[in-house]
C-alpha cells in the first residue's frame, strides 16, 4: 500500500491510500479519483514528504494531534466530524453487506464475472488480492477503519 497527499482543483488537500503507484495512476486515468470535501474529479498528487523509518537506537516519537491555528479549533473539529463520517460508512457497510472473510477476494471477482449472485459484499484480502482486483476491473474499495476499541 501507499500514501499519496492529494489536491484536488479548488485547493482542498486530502490523503488516500493505494494499492500501488500503478493503481493510483489507473484510477486517474479512469476518472475514478475525486475530492473528500468537494467531489471534484480533478484531483492530482501533490508534494509530501517520504516516510523514513527511525534508527533502532533512537527513542519513538510521540504523536500528539496538532493545535488548532487561528481558526477557533474548527480544523480540528473537521477532522473530528471526518472520523465520525469514516465510522458511519464503515457501519453502514458492516450493517448493509455480507461478510465474505478472507474469501473476499474470490468472491468479488465471481459477483464482477457474474458467475455469482449480484450482493453488497465485505472481507479481508491481502495487498496482492486487492492489486490483481483493481487490475482486472472490479471495482472495489479500502472499508475506513474502525477507532473501536478491541479487548
Amino acid at each position: 500500500m501507499i500514501r499519496y497527499s492529494l489536491i484536488c482543483a479548488n485547493g482542498h488537500e486530502f490523503e488516500s491510500w493505494f494499492a500501488s503507484g500503478d493503481a493510483y495512476d489507473a484510477l486517474e486515468k479512469q476518472g475514478h479519483l475525486s475530492c473528500v470535501v468537494c467531489g471534484t474529479s480533478k484531483v492530482q498528487k501533490s508534494l509530501m514528504a517520504p516516510a523514513i523509518g527511525r534508527k533502532s537506537n533512537q527513542a519513538p516519537v510521540q504523536q500528539t494531534m496538532p493545535e488548532p491555528v487561528g481558526d477557533g479549533g474548527e480544523a480540528l473539529k473537521a477532522a473530528r466530524e471526518l472520523a465520525s463520517f469514516m465510522e458511519k460508512v464503515r457501519s453502514h457497510v458492516e450493517a448493509h453487506a455480507e461478510y465474505v472473510g478472507d474469501n473476499f477476494a474470490d468472491e468479488a471477482r465471481a459477483i464482477h464475472n457474474k458467475e455469482a449472485e449480484i450482493r453488497q459484499i465485505y472481507g479481508e484480502a491481502t495487498l496482492e488480492e486487492a492489486r490483481d482486483l483493481i487490475e482486472e476491473g472490479v471495482a472495489v474499495a479500502p472499508l475506513p477503519p474502525s477507532r473501536r476499541k478491541r479487548n
